[in-house]
């Protein structure tokens, strides 16, 4: 038990005077003689600077503490074994000859042979560091060998391959080859964990550059970025190179011991470390110009509440900038909660509300309450700061409107959603509609009723429909009446192979309503309504929209939402009774009196088929959609907006109206004062003439081209306050 565990040591202040000295006589001798008894184990305290040289002198290895013993084998292992090669060696007197130690012999033992000056005897260093069991007969070790006459007892202490001192050589080997210790490995092994670490860290990072840079899904989602996601990850891709040494610096203090990428952490480190340096640049890139702001909150997973805020500002290229900026948690989706969100990312970014010129919101009333909604809070401080609601939701809201206010409409896209979630359920009813859709192509081909050619027929199926955007309907209706015939097969199939009767019932019931012209009807009138405001919502979508675009792109809308009410309802009768002659579908005498399905005949009114489909159906749906937009847009009829719309340079700015364009200035007091405004009046004047008489601004399109050109130009120096009117407009969203 001594050799593991050192023994405590009585103290002495309990001891006797006599029983003291004589423990400390005792110490003294024991420690200044030479220790012969292997069977004395005082477990010394070591001094790896004080160890004897002089292998006569040395206490055995096993008294000193077992976690010092590995350190001094090591020790005397760096020393070598003592041998005194210029020392005069005693002769000893064996019979009539006199003979003494050979130091010829260091040369044939260089590694382990030691003489000892003080006993004048031969050592074994390996043996006295690792042999365990020693006799008195093993002199190379206890007390020495001295018979010179009998050398060929050397190479008999060496032994076999097997004997005790080439075993203890091995463990001497061992213990100094470090890359076999067991630290050693260990350390090495870490090493080599934090390399691969480095490697696959690396590989993660390239892998995020890359899909950010092609605008990618991360995890296999189904829809890719937009083009405005992409744009606010082009500082984050610009700096993600220069980050990557920095993110492997901070994400390896934090690793964890199975250094796993999956970790949060990692994650955290690396998303934290993007993130930081993306919105500094952004923040720098602002500086002190003029921005708006356009925010939304929803949930996540965990159910708490979240508020995005974006940042939209003209950067010195003139170019109109959006730049995600923060993801702030808030405790609820009050007003004032929001508003203290707002103020905490302001201040730790160092904005100023001052600064600020526009606010884009959704129609919630938390967001664009008159008196204590988000957009009221932040007018009351600053009354520059003009409210847009977001077009792009206007229109969701208006297409939404239409579907949930006419019953018809309403059953309609219940029945599309059903369709689509029945032949779409597994993947071999997927097949099977593919299978059915190329033979129908090849049929078509061979009449030629269809025509081919790269790029043309290609295999596609039904579309899904997305939650948030009913723009996404027009996608599944334009795949639904591609594959009508092939679904209406495919239907037919499921009634005939269904598994249980619910599956059959469901199928019957889609192919009756499929199969009824009140569904075509429909189904043609709504992809046309909805390809109307289809280009609408793409144009909505981009990043660079600016208000006197989006103004006279609803505008469009609207006007060819009244053509079409007005003059084409013969063609497009005529297209939906050609549609339901190629597949079979039952035309309805418009002069007989409309039957509604499922509805007794008592509750309504008598009607012909072509009062309902006209009136109630076409005329009702269109007007319905013009009622919306007219309600949802009415902000296009406000000074502010139509004084804006002052400055586009379409057709040789045929809108430009100098009166409008000084009340647009009379709404930004703190952007000029009154000289500046004496100043703009004379400005304005030389800028439509300089502009209308330029070939550079000739074939200009949009606000945004505008800005562009003029600091392209040189113009914005030229004209600054007009520049500056300019860029207050631009950084008005439009949407988000």
């Amino acid at each position: 038990m001594e050799r593991y565990f050192k023994r405590k040591v009585e103290s002495t202040s309990t001891m006797p005077i006599e029983e003291h000295v004589h423990s400390a006589k005792k110490s003294n001798v024991e420690i200044g003689k030479n220790v012969e008894n292997y069977s004395e184990k005082i477990n010394l305290e070591v001094n790896l600077a004080e160890l004897p040289t002089d292998p006569g002198l040395r206490i055995p290895i096993l008294n000193y503490h077992a976690n010092d013993q590995d350190e001094v084998r090591r020790r005397y292992m760096l020393k070598g074994p003592c041998q005194p090669h210029n020392h005069v060696f005693p002769l000893t007197q064996f019979g009539t000859k006199s003979r003494r130690f050979n130091p010829a012999w260091f040369k044939e033992y260089p590694t382990w042979l030691e003489y000892s000056i003080a006993k004048d005897a031969a050592f074994c260093l390996c043996c006295y560091l690792y042999k365990q069991n020693i006799g008195e007969h093993d002199s190379f070790v206890s007390k020495g060998f001295s018979n010179w006459k009998k050398k060929e007892k050397i190479q008999i202490h060496v032994g076999g391959p097997d004997s005790a001192h080439n075993y203890a050589w091995n463990k001497c080997s061992a213990l100094m080859n470090q890359k076999q210790h067991i630290a050693t490995f260990l350390h090495n092994q870490s090493n080599k964990d934090q390399v691969e670490y480095r490697i696959r860290l690396g590989a993660s990072v390239d892998c995020a550059r890359f899909l950010l840079r092609q605008g990618l899904p991360f995890r296999g989602h189904d829809e890719s970025a937009s083009s405005s996601s992409q744009g606010n990850f082009l500082e984050l891709l610009k700096f993600m190179g220069n980050l990557k040494q920095e993110i492997k610096d901070v994400t390896l203090q934090n690793a964890p011991e199975n250094a796993k990428l999956i970790s949060s952490d990692i994650q955290k480190d690396i998303i934290n470390a993007a993130a930081t340096e993306t919105i500094n640049v952004v923040i720098k890139d602002i500086g002190d110009a003029l921005f708006s702001i356009l925010v939304d909150e929803s949930r996540d997973i965990s159910m708490k509440e979240q508020m995005a805020v974006v940042l939209r500002y003209v950067d010195k290229k003139g170019c109109v900038i959006e730049r995600f900026v923060g993801l702030e948690h808030v405790t609820s989706t009050t007003a004032i909660s929001l508003k203290a969100a707002i103020d905490r990312l302001f201040s730790r970014y160092g904005l100023s509300i001052a600064r600020l010129r526009g606010q884009g919101y959704d129609g919630a009333s938390n967001m664009q309450g008159e008196f204590n909604g988000l957009k009221a809070l932040i007018l009351k401080e600053n009354p520059c700061a003009f409210y847009i609601h977001c077009f792009a939701h206007q229109l969701q809201l208006a297409l939404v409107g239409v579907a949930k206010k006419h019953v018809q409409v309403t059953d309609f896209f219940c029945v599309v959603a059903s369709v689509v979630n029945v032949v779409g359920a597994s993947p071999k009813r997927s097949d099977i509609l593919q299978e059915k859709q190329i033979a129908h192509i090849s049929q078509a081909l061979q009449s030629g009723e269809v025509a081919s050619g790269r790029g043309l027929n290609q295999s596609t199926t039904l579309k899904r429909h997305g939650d948030t955007r009913w723009g996404s309907h027009y996608g599944t209706l334009l795949s639904l009446l591609t594959l009508f015939s092939s679904t209406i097969e495919v239907l037919e199939i499921i009634v005939d192979d269904a598994s249980n009767s619910e599956q059959r019932y469901e199928a019957t019931n889609l192919l009756d309503n499929m199969q009824s012209y009140s569904f075509v009807f429909c189904l043609h009138l709504m992809r046309i309504i909805l390809g109307v405001s289809n280009e609408l919502s793409k144009a909505l979508q981009r990043k660079d929209q600016d208000i006197a675009n989006a103004i006279g792109l609803v505008k469009v809308c609207k006007q060819r939402l009244q053509e079409m009410r007005e003059n084409d309802w013969d063609s497009f009768i005529v297209q939906v009774s050609s549609f339901c002659d190629k597949h079979n579908i039952d035309l309805p005498n418009m002069d007989d009196i409309y039957k509604p399905r499922g509805r007794s005949r008592r509750k309504t009114y008598e009607t012909t088929n072509l009062h309902h489909y006209r009136v109630d159906l076409y005329y009702s749906i269109i007007d319905m959609q013009l009622q919306e937009l007219n309600g949802r847009f009415d902000e296009v009829n406000t000074k502010l907006l139509l004084c804006i719309a002052c400055l586009c340079p379409d057709n040789l700015f045929v809108a430009f109206e100098k009166p409008k364009l000084l009340q647009l200035v009379g709404c930004y007091p703190k952007d000029f004062s009154a000289i500046e405004l004496m100043a703009l009046d004379d400005q304005l004047q030389n800028y439509i003439i300089d502009m209308r008489s330029s070939i550079e601004f000739s074939d200009l399109k949009g606000i945004s081209n505008l800005a562009k050109k003029m600091v392209e130009m040189g113009n914005d120096k030229v004209y600054p306050l007009v520049y500056r009117l300019l860029t207050l407009s631009l950084i008005l969203p439009v949407t988000f």
